[in-house]
Order: C-alpha cells, then structure tokens, then sequence
C-alpha cells in the first residue's frame, strides 16, 4: 500500500504508535499512514477504499478484517483565511469540532498529540523522521505533549485520557505540564460524545492495564468524568466498592495478559453494581417490588443514566443484566431453581461475579456469601450436589373436592328462568 502511494508519486510514511512501539521492541497492534494525498486521490488508487469522518476526514483501506488508516497531512489553521471556516472550527470551549486543513509533514508532526507520535518511517530512504525529539523522550522514560498542554487539551479532551493510556503502556511518567492541568480541565470530559468515550474505556481497561489506569484516572477525577454515577462511592480507598472495581480491573488483566477472553460486559456489571443496588433497595422499599422485578427495573434506570455521559451498547448491558439476575438465582440452592441455574447460559459470568463480591466483603442484605461461594464452587464438581440438597419431598395430600360445589350447581340450575 505504501509503495502504491509511492509510485503514485505522494509521500507516505508509517506513523504514531507502530512507528514508537517497534522502537520500544514492542508489538505494533495496527499501523497508521500519512500522506500528502487527499482522502480523494487515496480513493482513486485503492478500489478497497471508503472514506470515512466529518470531524477528521480519514481513508480506510480494508485488506479482509483488517483496516489500514490513511491520513492526508494535517496544517495549521489560519483564522484570517475565509476558506478555512468550512473545514477547520473550534467551539466555544476551544475545542476542534472540524479539521479538515492540509497542510507539510512538518505541520502534520506539530499537529500531533506526543512527542513519542510524531515519528514518520519513510519507505522512500528507510529513514525515521523525528520532528518532536520523541526518540530523546522515548529513551528519557517521558512523556511529552507537543505545543502548550492546556491549549491542546481543550482541542481534544480525550487527550487527557490518552496521556494516562500511553503512560501505563508504555511505562513513562508524565512531563510536569502535562500533568498539572488535568485535574482542573477534567470536566471537559463532558463535552466528548458518549460513543467515542466508550471506544476510549476499552481502550484503557480492556488491554492489560485497567487496574494502573483506574488508579491515575481516580488521582486525575478522570474516571469520576466517566462515571460521575459512581461519585460517591469512590471517597475511600479501602471501601467495599473501591475493593470491588480494583480486584476486578486486576483480573481482566491477569486474562489479557493469559490470552483469556474478556468481555466489556463483566465490567459494566461491576462498576454499575453499587448504584444497582442502591435503586433496587429504594424500589422495594418503597414500590414494594419482588427482588427481580426490581433488579429489572432497576438495571434499565443505572444503564440510562451511565449513557448519559458514556454510552454503553445493548449487547453489553444486557449481558451485565443477566449477570446481575444471576446474584438472585444464586440465592436457591435447594430443587429445581437451583437445578435451573446451574443449567444457565451466564452461570459462570454469574459464579465469578459471586466469588469477587465474596473476596470484597460485598453481600446483599441477608446473604450468606461465604456458604454460597462454597455450595456453587462445589456444585460444578459435582452436579449431584444440587439435587442431592433437594427438599425431601412430603406424602402427597389426597386431592379433596371443595365443599358445596355441587350444591351451587343446583342452585344455579334451579334459579336459572324457565324458557317457555
């Protein structure tokens, strides 16, 4: 693809992060381009091309399941320029809301976000292009934003997010100013829309690092941004739920780390768990709704206000919903319920969520976890348990026919009108 671009007669280069991990003898997840041709001109020499993006118009070339993304170099705004108006704006909080200005590879690299971003490897010479001293900050263990951290902040908030990712990826500390500003610009989190704030929380906890992150995030209020649901349950470091997000953040990067799958799903499950909670108790006590019903409603009332500020898709909050019903299957142990959830499709997603309630102290009231743990950990070894901790059956009550019915039958019949 490279060289098609080339022979075309445009520049391209492999930029970002496959150009920085393979320095850092890491492994490349998936390789950027950028090049001196439109998105346009990208189409015409790639017949398994689309374009793609409003805010940032960008070329994807599909190679099977895999996406190449093309980028045409970006330039400077020049706010003196008419015809810059239609393709390059900023909102009222300094954010780029369109950006659509070409621009050299030397603007393109003082576009970027990082110092360790703004590297290029040309295939024309086999050369890297360092335009930003990424390869002094790579080597200094430092992470650096290009041009002045709060002004490229408020361009992109996500920034913010991003600054913590690359930090615990990558293992770097963050330069003095880029860290000084987060805390205060935090709240610009709110003007990112909710989709694209879910597309960052897999980023961040679902790669190996989420327990680093919800620990820079908290100590930045970047994950109060994200879940401002959770607010006041995260005062302290040693409570129930704080307990609760952490082990469970570890051990999704214990399974990435093994190659084991991991599901979003878990996740949502865990960390809407407490305000669940919270409004299943309030429906009961006060709508005077049975346990599922309210876990029900319940779940649908925390997911549509988490949505709000962080969009969660239906495929993952209704597995999260199912998780969160299996916690009062559970609760039988005795006859065919138990018998019933045992034979459930989320079981297992259901027996993990037990057993990390039961590491974090974290009962619903009137529950035995230690006894359940216990019961459902042996019952998988052997099913017969369950069975086995049937009610033993009663003699059957002879069936007795109720008394007087005949008689009203009579009755009806004798008050019923003669047809004459």
């Amino acid at each position: 693809m490279l060289y098609r671009l080339h022979n075309a007669g445009f520049d391209a280069y492999l930029v970002g992060g496959c150009v920085r991990d393979l320095l850092l003898g890491l492994q490349p997840k998936d390789f950027d381009v950028t090049t001196n041709a439109t998105p346009e001109e990208v189409k015409k020499l790639f017949r398994n091309c689309r374009l793609i993006g409003r805010r940032f118009r960008l070329a994807h070339i599909l190679f099977g399941r895999e996406i190449i993304e093309v980028a045409t170099f970006r330039g400077h705004h020049n706010e003196d320029d008419e015809s810059h108006a239609k393709i390059a704006q900023q909102d009222e909080h300094g954010q780029l809301v369109r950006d659509n200005v070409y621009g050299s590879i030397e603007e393109d690299a003082e576009r970027r976000d990082f110092t360790v971003n703004a590297l290029y490897y040309n295939i024309a010479d086999f050369c890297i292009y360092d335009f930003a001293n990424g390869v002094a900050d790579i080597e200094a263990g430092v992470l650096k934003l290009i041009g002045d951290p709060e002004i490229r902040y408020r361009e992109d908030p996500v920034r913010m997010l991003r600054a913590v990712r690359f930090a615990t990826k990558l293992n770097m500390a963050l330069a003095d100013d880029v860290r000084l500003p987060i805390k205060s610009l935090a709240g610009l989190l709110k003007n990112i829309p909710p989709a694209r704030l879910f597309d960052e929380f897999l980023k961040l906890f679902m790669a190996g690092r989420a327990q680093a992150n919800f620990d820079m995030m908290c100590e930045f209020q970047l994950f109060q941004q994200l879940f401002p649901i959770l607010k006041s349950y995260l005062d302290t470091a040693d409570a129930p739920p704080v307990k609760m997000l952490r082990k469970a953040f570890a051990d999704t990067d214990k399974r990435v780390i093994n190659e084991q799958r991991v599901t979003p799903a878990y996740l949502v499950a865990v960390l809407l768990w407490w305000p669940l909670q919270a409004r299943r108790e309030q429906l009961q006590n006060e709508g005077g709704l049975p346990p599922m019903d309210a876990i029900n409603i319940g779940s649908a009332d925390v997911v549509h206000r988490q949505s709000q500020t962080m969009a969660i898709p239906k495929r993952f909050s209704l597995t999260a919903r199912d998780i969160w019903q299996m916690q009062l299957r559970l609760q039988n142990t005795r006859g065919a319920r138990a018998k019933k959830a045992l034979e459930q499709s989320k079981f297992r997603a259901g027996y993990d969520f037990l057993m990390l309630r039961q590491a974090c102290s974290a009962p619903m009231p009137g529950e035995d976890l230690p006894a359940l743990a216990k019961f459902w950990t042996n019952a998988q070894n052997d099913p017969n348990l369950v069975q086995n901790n049937a009610q033993p059956k009663g003699k059957k009550r002879p069936t007795r026919r109720r008394r007087g019915g005949r008689s009203r039958g009579r009755q009806n019949t004798e008050r019923a009108p003669k047809n004459d």
